[in-house]
């Protein structure tokens, strides 16, 4: 016998048991072993998750695609390394870790201590991947977990050593002053890749348009706009652009120079004097708005108009204000026309000595100390509130600025080409994701590697006071090289700030070189995982069976510019081809309504509440089936209609089969001597066909289309196969042979469901799995069978379908003449233009499910019809009485708590009087006796 099952079911409870039993027992071990002497490899790389804080829904997205697809190819007998990925070092944990200390700027972690404050560091990212790795395993995600990377490790950081060493000598490293994108909090540049879309708030700022006096003209000046007033006290010049119309203006006793197609800017009446192309405001000259500062009174320079293609007419005036200390574009120009680069602000946003009254006032936070004197001194012709999209710290979500800092990159002149080529060999998911590559490597800058920061990556550059740098490729170089601070650093993890003590000597002066007090981007860490996890530096052989990954699969909104995109870069120096094969990328998590999942919105749900309230097989479903290429709306209303719409759909059929199998003590035979009906072929053929779907939608890394195929067969399964064989099993049921052809058929269906539902669901297909074949565990078992497509009988599916098309209308029908299924009709018409002719059997199965006598079939000439005889004879109204009272007889028994196959006896005011329609009454009900009574009840 099988081990009851009750309907009631908390998958929530058997995830817990079953998880218990998986790691007490060494299931999972069994499973990552299970292949180990295989030839096929699937050489998967988990992108490593960030260990700062406990899992939310949305990482169980992607954690749900990877443990799909290693289950998939175990199943099928392939080799695998299971290795889980941590990034453990950046900005991201020193933002946390600043939050508990209560630092608010780079200086507290100065005055803390910077070797006390990178220790906590490192306790906190271990702290958080041990949580998470729990939480994964509650997730069913199997993994070899204790063989876990880390990208703080030795091994990882040594390798990014090497890529660096080697960027250098392709000449692709270089140290250079540009404007960059900075967080006053945190106190470091933000690269161009860390800025993505959602690091793009909707913020109001205050524009002014002010003016600027032209040199040596009366009244005359130019009338510019912007939204960064801080930013004024470097400007350098205006830009304009020399295609565009400009027109001069007087409004009162002023004159403006704009551009025409901004004239709408103006407020009141104005009269225009002139029109020209931009080409002759070139060269002009005017009056900075602080010209009076010490900085400019050193500079001795002069303001300017100049010209530039990137002027538009879209917002502000036709004129751009341009200060090449606070904006990239400014700063490229001013390289371009040989302008001054003003640096007006230090790492904390504060302007620095050389801007008077302003030196040490923080430029962001109070743009109203700029408007106050602007309009104080009649340089304001309006201020307005503008509302835009402006980037924020994707960490702290400070407001950026721009500023002037020399900072070390990688070049992508040369090296943008080779990356361009290597990304077009690789197989995107979904297919618009190579374009969205090409597109970010053919307009991204060179790649910003450094922060001004504590805890990373130390980027090994030894930089002399001569300006000569050396970068270092290894531990053991770094040692041969040595020649103060070693014993201060050995035993030591590579780290500040450890490693800062190592000095060395100048190859070309020959005086004392320091590390840079840089640390690296983190993206770097994440990137060299293609070579640190696979031992390319200690074992050429064991890399190169692993390497390239045949799969991988992240979150793509950032991923393009992020682990995508360094994955390619280091891959691209170091070997010149592909790291990955193919890559899944996916969309965005969301609430139910739409907004992002945030605490403070209260629509965030943690990983572990999530678990235990909706169950995780649930939401793997629910991940499964979405479209990877559309956001998911993520909440416990999808959740719960997902539930009843397949989960407990199947566990029905699941328990439909075990209790009446038990009742009649059926065990699986291998022989069965009745010949297979209609019904049984069909759904076992149906069974071919999704296992058919699954195994190619898998193969092709479609796990949407697979899983919408099991729904669909469950629903077959549910709503058709057991719905039309309930009355062949059971202790109504007569026919023995019949019996055994039900219960050997479903059997067959519910063990080869198991296991190619197993990838998806791991808890409930093993509660079923084990039950049913007594074995140790679905996940050890292999992947079914797989038939071709030229051996499904095709003719069987296609009437099938006809057939359920037909008791669909004859429903409709039955409902729109307001008579019920339990009431027999004699007649039903089927008319359609295809000539249906369907055998016996399955005629039979259309009388039985519309509980009509007789079908009549013709041809005609339109689609297909169903007119149902409504006449109710005598008889059929006795029989529909009868199966009414079978009905509320069956109620009784269920409020009653009988037994499946409990005899009853049944009182009642009026039985029919046909001896037929009493035994149906007596079979159905398995009633021994019926006894007329007061009113409808039933004893044992």
């Amino acid at each position: 016998m099988f081990k009851p099952v009750s309907p009631k079911v908390d998958f929530v409870k058997i995830e817990q048991k079953l998880l218990k039993w998986w790691y007490g027992k060494g299931i999972v071990k069994k499973y990552l072993h299970k292949n180990d002497k295989s030839p096929k490899r699937f050489r998967f790389l988990d992108g490593p998750i960030t260990a700062n804080n406990p899992m939310g829904v949305h990482h169980a997205w992607g954690r749900t695609y990877k443990d799909l697809w290693q289950r998939y190819k175990n199943m099928q007998g392939y080799k695998q390394r299971f290795q889980n990925g941590f990034d453990n070092q950046g900005l991201w944990v020193e933002v946390e870790v600043e939050k508990e200390l209560g630092f608010k700027s780079k200086k507290d972690i100065e005055k803390y201590g910077i070797e006390k404050f990178v220790k906590k560091c490192k306790e906190r990212t271990l702290k958080f991947s041990k949580v998470q790795t729990e939480q994964s395993k509650r997730l069913g995600y199997f993994m070899d977990w204790e063989n876990s990377y880390y990208t703080m490790s030795d091994e990882n950081n040594y390798m990014i050593w090497s890529f660096l060493k080697k960027c250098h000598q392709k000449g692709y490293l270089y140290k250079g002053l540009d404007s960059v994108p900075w967080c006053p909090r945190c106190g470091t540049a933000i690269s161009q890749h860390e800025i993505l879309t959602e690091e793009y708030h909707e913020l109001t700022h205050k524009a002014v348009y002010f003016k600027l006096p032209v040199a040596d003209r009366k009244n005359e000046y130019l009338l510019v706009w912007t939204t960064t007033p801080w930013t004024l006290p470097a400007n350098v010049a205006v830009a304009v652009n020399p295609k565009l119309t400009y027109v001069k203006v007087k409004q009162g006793k002023e004159i403006y120079y704009l551009s025409e197609g901004t004239r709408r800017v103006l407020k009141g009446a104005y009269k225009i004097l002139e029109k020209f192309s931009g080409k002759k405001l070139v060269g002009l000259t005017y009056q900075g708005p602080f010209d009076e500062f010490p900085v400019w009174q050193d500079l001795k320079t002069t303001h300017q108009v100049v010209a530039a293609d990137f002027v538009g007419e879209e917002e502000g005036t036709g004129l751009v204000h341009i200060a090449p200390g606070a904006g990239h574009e400014d700063f490229v120009l001013a390289k371009e026309k040989n302008l001054a680069v003003i640096i007006a602000i230090d790492e904390e946003a504060n302007y620095v000595a050389g801007f008077d009254w302003l030196t040490g006032k923080n430029a962001s936070k109070k743009p109203e100390l700029i408007l106050n004197d602007l309009k104080k001194r009649g340089f304001v012709y309006r201020i307005e509130d503008y509302t835009h999209r402006y980037p924020v710290c994707w960490r702290c979500k400070t407001e950026l600025v721009f500023r002037a800092v020399d900072e070390w990159y990688i070049s992508m002149d040369e090296l943008r080409h080779k990356m361009v080529e290597v990304t077009k060999k690789i197989r995107w998911i979904p297919s618009f994701g190579l374009e969205r590559e090409l597109d970010w490597l053919r307009n991204m800058q060179d790649w910003l590697i450094s922060k001004k920061r504590y805890w990373g990556l130390a980027l090994p550059i030894w930089e002399c006071s001569c300006g000569n740098f050396e970068v270092i490729g290894s531990k053991e170089e770094l040692k041969k090289k040595a020649v103060a601070g070693w014993k201060k650093f050995s035993g030591h993890t590579p780290h500040r700030p450890w490693v800062d003590e190592v000095k060395i000597k100048c190859s070309k002066c020959g005086k004392m070189a320091s590390r840079i007090a840089d640390v690296g981007n983190p993206w770097l860490d994440a990137g060299i995982v293609s070579f640190s996890t696979l031992k390319y530096q200690t074992q050429k052989k064991y890399w190169q069976d692993w390497f390239p990954a045949d799969f991988i699969t992240e979150s793509f909104p950032g991923q393009f510019k992020n682990w995508f995109y360094s994955l390619l870069a280091m891959s691209t120096v170091l070997e010149n081809r592909e790291p990955f094969k193919t890559v899944l990328g996916f969309a965005s998590l969301l609430a139910e309504d739409g907004r992002e999942m945030h605490k403070s919105l209260g629509n965030a749900i943690e990983f572990n509440k999530g678990a235990d309230k909706i169950g995780v097989d649930v939401m793997r479903w629910i991940y499964v089936t979405q479209n990877p290429a559309q956001n998911l709306l993520f909440g416990y209303h999808l959740a719960d209609e997902t539930r009843r719409r397949f989960h407990l759909m199947l566990w029905n059929v699941y328990n439909f089969f075990v209790t009446y199998a038990n009742i009649d003590n059926w065990k699986p035979r291998l022989e069965i001597k009745k010949k297979p009906t209609k019904l049984d072929l069909w759904i076992l053929t149906r069974l071919d066909e999704t296992t058919i779907i699954v195994t190619e939608s898998l193969d092709d890394y479609d796990a949407q289309n697979a899983a919408l195929a099991i729904e669909e067969f469950v629903q077959d399964l549910s709503l058709w196969y057991v719905r039309r064989s309930r009355d062949r099993v059971g202790p109504t049921a007569v026919d023995k042979e019949d019996k055994d052809l039900a219960y050997a058929t479903l059997y067959t269906i519910l063990v080869i469901l198991s296991q190619i539902l197993a990838p998806f669901t791991p808890f409930l297909t093993e509660e079923l799995y084990k039950n049913l074949t007594g074995e140790e565990s679905v996940h050890l078992s292999d992947w079914p069978e797989v038939k071709t497509r030229q051996v499904l009988d095709q003719k069987l599916l296609e009437q099938m379908e006809m057939v359920r098309k037909i008791c669909e209308l004859g429903h409709a029908a039955r409902k729109e003449a307001k008579i019920k299924v339990r009431q027999p009709l004699q007649l039903i018409k089927v008319k359609s233009k295809d000539d249906l002719k369907p055998d016996t059997e399955l005629v039979q199965l259309i009388k039985e499910e519309l509980n009509v006598k007789d079908i009549e079939f013709t041809k005609g000439k339109d689609e297909l019809s169903i007119k149902v005889d409504t006449k109710i004879t005598p008889q059929l109204k006795a029989e529909g009485e009868a199966r009414e009272l079978v009905r509320q007889i069956q109620e009784l028994r269920k409020k009653a708590g009988f037994k499946l196959d409990q005899k009853i006896i049944v009182y009642a005011p009026a039985f029919p009087e046909e001896e037929e329609l009493k035994d149906y009454i007596m079979r159905k009900t398995l009633a021994k006796k019926l006894v007329p009574g007061k009113r409808l009840r039933i004893t044992s």
